[in-house]
């Protein structure tokens, strides 16, 4: 038998043994949230619920198999009966038994994501569209259309008119497509990810034996993260819950920070409006962190009105208390990351328990070429090297065309940008450019249009109107040239081609602005070759040792490291000024804040720049984040000037 109260605090105890009904369970960070799920799975097979009769649904398998195989070391048996697993693999398991009840055959395929594309760009030709015309999005951007609308349970059109209004004007063509889209997958006996957890509950919903089958089959339903559940996920477990309504729900309202994906914050904050009979527990002895930090994140926390109260209380003796760190500027707040990973790394933390966090991307950019300069290996976390970016190697292309006429490369890779120009056209329009002595002179000749197929003029013609701009712009600025191309067209094709048009768009302003700091446009483009040559040249022997993560904050959530280094702690940056536009966007926001502080075990460091250059206006003042501000009864470690190459530890 199981020593529970041997193994258990006090607060883990009490939910295990809990016999029966409604469970919520707020797990602060750090507090144990896994264990407690594993052992109450543990006592409930001990105390003689067969496994079958239990259902855990988490949102990896990772997590899944981790917690099963816990178990199973804890009573020493196998317990293959149970179901566990994520949503959708659950939704697998009912499906294949009961496709047919909804007009599917049980052998049913799964669509990826890439065969779902190709669906939806057959079902875009198939409808009458030309998918290639311009003002008209990608089969991915109306796949994750259609995936938002399902997963929010919304209106595809009103997805359209507040996601992608500029797409507004297709709404009804974009609507004929997913309908042509739900027929097309019927007909081939196929289902997307979406379909499986739509088409769950429709099982549930519309066949009230099938719904008694599994409500009375089990016996408990336990729920992982439920802070991050949508809508459909909430109503399924209601529903396979709704026999013997012993549903136990474990998550944290203030780490809830994927709204984007269609995560519903009201799901965990209405599941005693659900279950008025509910118990409510919480978990709030912190075995991660610091006093210092904890309180510090239970001082940010505080000021979000929409919550269930809670402190988190260390286990863990005193330590350092967090720093606060401004910089004269964003170069200088690269700087300082670097030389304090350093200076860590020499103090005997490895690289590896090192951690920068940003609430963007596009936020590391200066800290991405510090550590490049100083030979520190990194990974991205937040997405690919941030000058490897589509979009940032499509509008460097256009860069690379005018100061080099004979760059192939960078032809092929801006033509390929427009409708109907495929390699094989832009195969042809190079050489008809590289068979004249003035490529750019070329391109304004009327044999330049008619150097490729009939189909491919207005993809040309396009071009023509973005290239005559650029060329004729008085200015060679890296910085003027960036944004010139970003009004002369390139921000549509953002539009057309990603479904975060806005967010890349974001990264290119940026990207202009860093480009301002150069003298001209051939130091600019060497710069930005000399850089990506040492980042390949670093990777295989970066592969080989520790490596600094530099993550979103939304990509760090669930992780922990001995040292956390956060930047652009001020305001528009975290928070995010896009994100205030959205309902619940600065509750959010501070959640965020909070998850980034909670990640730290023992050091956190606070950065922001003093000024940050603006095209046009220059060096403005910046703000610190009224996350920051908030914290003012808070006594941080900080200097009385920006950051100089001060040793932190002699503060």
């Amino acid at each position: 038998m199981i020593d529970y109260e041997k193994e258990l605090n006090a607060e883990q105890l009490r939910v295990v043994l809990e016999e029966e009904g409604p469970l919520l369970v707020i797990a602060g960070a750090g507090s144990g949230k896994t264990r407690t799920l594993t052992y109450r799975v543990a006592r409930l097979v001990e105390s003689g619920v067969p496994p079958e009769r239990i259902l855990l649904a988490t949102f990896t398998n990772k997590a899944a198999r981790s917690m099963l195989s816990r178990v199973e070391t804890l009573i020493g048996r196998e317990i293959g009966g149970l179901w566990g697993g994520t949503f959708h693999h659950c939704a697998h398991r009912t499906l294949r038994s009961h496709a047919t009840r909804l007009g599917y055959a049980t052998n049913f395929s799964i669509l990826d994501s890439e065969d779902s594309r190709q669906l939806i760009n057959t079902c875009i030709t198939e409808t009458g569209i030309d998918g290639k015309a311009d003002k008209f999005p990608k089969g991915d951007v109306v796949g994750d259309m259609i995936s938002l609308a399902v997963n929010t349970e919304t209106q595809l059109l009103d997805i359209v008119a507040g996601r992608y209004p500029f797409f507004a004007h297709r709404a009804e063509e974009i609507a004929a497509v997913a309908a042509h889209y739900r027929k097309r997958k019927k007909e081939l006996n196929v289902m997307d990810f979406d379909d499986l957890l739509f088409l769950w509950r429709e099982l549930l919903l519309r066949f009230e034996d099938v719904r008694e089958l599994y409500a009375g089959r089990f016996f408990h339903v336990l729920v992982d993260e439920y802070q991050d559940t949508n809508r459909l996920q909430a109503e399924i477990m209601d529903l396979v819950a709704s026999q013997h309504r012993n549903l136990m729900v474990v998550g944290d309202d203030s780490q809830s920070i994927y709204s984007f994906r269609g995560a519903n914050y009201e799901n965990i904050m209405r599941f005693p409006d659900r279950y008025p009979e509910c118990k409510i527990f919480k978990l709030e002895t912190n075995y991660r962190s610091t006093p210092e930090i904890l309180h510090l994140a239970n001082l940010s926390i505080t000021n979000n009105e929409h919550q269930f109260q809670k402190t988190l209380r260390a286990v863990r003796e005193k330590g350092i208390r967090p720093v606060l760190v401004p910089t004269r500027n964003v170069l200088q707040q690269a700087d300082f990351v670097a030389q304090r990973i350093l200076e860590l790394n020499r103090g005997g933390i490895s690289l590896g328990e090192i951690v920068v966090l940003y609430r963007a991307h596009y936020h590391s950019m200066e800290v991405q070429m510090e550590m490049t300069r100083r030979g520190i290996p990194f990974e991205i976390r937040s997405g690919i090297r941030f000058f490897e970016q589509a979009h940032i190697k499509d509008v460097t292309a256009y860069l690379r065309i005018l100061h080099n006429s004979r760059d192939e490369l960078a032809w092929k890779r801006v033509l390929g940008l427009y409708a109907k120009i495929g390699r094989v056209t832009a195969d042809k329009v190079w050489r008809f450019l590289s068979g004249i002595s003035d490529p750019h002179a070329a391109v304004f000749t009327e044999e330049f249009k008619r150097c490729a197929p009939r189909s491919a003029t207005p993809g040309l013609s396009r071009f023509l109107e973005t290239f005559r701009i650029l060329h004729g712009c008085d200015s060679r600025n890296p910085s003027v040239l960036i944004d010139v191309i970003l009004k002369a067209g390139y921000s549509d094709i953002l539009q057309e081609r990603h479904s975060d048009a806005m967010s890349r768009e974001e990264d290119l302003i940026q990207f202009a602005n860093f480009s301002s700091r150069f003298e001209s446009l051939e130091d600019f483009l060497g710069e930005l070759a000399l850089l990506t040559s040492v980042n390949e040249e670093s990777r295989e022997e970066e592969s080989r040792e520790d490596r600094v993560v530099l993550s979103s904050i939304h990509q760090a959530k669930g992780l922990e490291w001995t040292a956390v280094l956060m930047i652009w702690c001020s305001e528009g940056m975290m928070p995010l000024a896009r994100a205030l536009k959205e309902p619940g966007g600065e509750e959010e926001e501070r959640r965020l804040f909070y998850v980034a502080t909670t990640r730290a075990k023992d050091q956190l460091y606070l950065s922001y720049p003093l000024t940050d250059y603006a095209r046009g206006m220059g060096n403005l003042p910046v703000s610190p984040s009224r996350f920051i501000m908030e914290l003012s009864s808070y006594s941080m470690r900080a200097k009385d000037r920006p950051y100089d190459h001060w040793q932190i530890d002699e503060m």
